[in-house]
């Protein structure tokens, strides 16, 4: 593995001191918010302008790196009938930039890469950026809302679990073939539509 595990958080609902005493537990410094759009209406403390004030208040580097790194990408390449394809947007060179900015910060920093869901398995967080992360050599691990850590094979485990797929599985189908299957099942479930692929079906 290269430089520092990078960690993955969801903001949920948690109050400001709740999230920034996770932040602290985990000794976090810089925090990478991957959200494509980074608002929330019922959680205002998480608005790009009052998070990053929040953080600098506690010491921690705010970066966005929802342009590269978020689910909503603006290039209609990564779109099938307006459903995201996670495995499209790994092969544009905006992505391929937005892990190399994470890289870099891991090297020297303890870096958080944010999202808004609570559990890693409703988030391109754990089903997009972490498993591409993990192909480039770094540790991922996911911050639960208990504060507890969830490597990211241990994600994986559940996220198999969760479609039987561990048991369907047998010697000559790899783990790495059955987790794509499943990110995929996954992607369907909780991945963006746009109004155009609502309107196609």
């Amino acid at each position: 593995m290269n430089g520092n595990p990078v960690l993955t958080i969801g903001h949920s609902n948690h109050s400001w001191g709740i999230f920034a005493g996770l932040l602290d537990q985990h000794s976090i410094d810089t925090l990478a918010d991957v959200r494509a759009v980074p608002a929330s209406r019922f959680n205002p403390q998480y608005n790009r302008s009052v998070l990053s004030v929040s953080l600098r208040g506690i010491g921690i580097d705010y970066v966005y790196r929802g342009n590269e790194l978020g689910g909503r990408p603006q290039d209609p390449a990564c779109y099938d009938n307006g459903r995201i394809r996670y495995d499209w947007i790994t092969e544009t060179g905006v992505f391929r930039r937005g892990l190399a900015l994470v890289k870099s910060h891991a090297r020297d920093r303890r870096v958080a890469l944010m999202c808004a869901e609570k559990d890693p398995l409703d988030c391109h967080r754990t089903l997009l950026v972490a498993p591409a992360l993990v192909a480039d050599g770094l540790e991922v691990q996911h911050v639960l809302s208990d504060g507890t850590l969830e490597t990211h094979d241990q994600a994986m485990d559940r996220l198999l679990a969760g479609y039987d797929l561990e048991i369907q599985g047998d010697m000559f189908t790899p783990r790495e073939e059955l987790i794509v299957r499943a990110i995929e099942r996954r992607t369907q479930s909780v991945g963006y539509v746009s109004d155009e692929g609502e309107q196609r079906g």
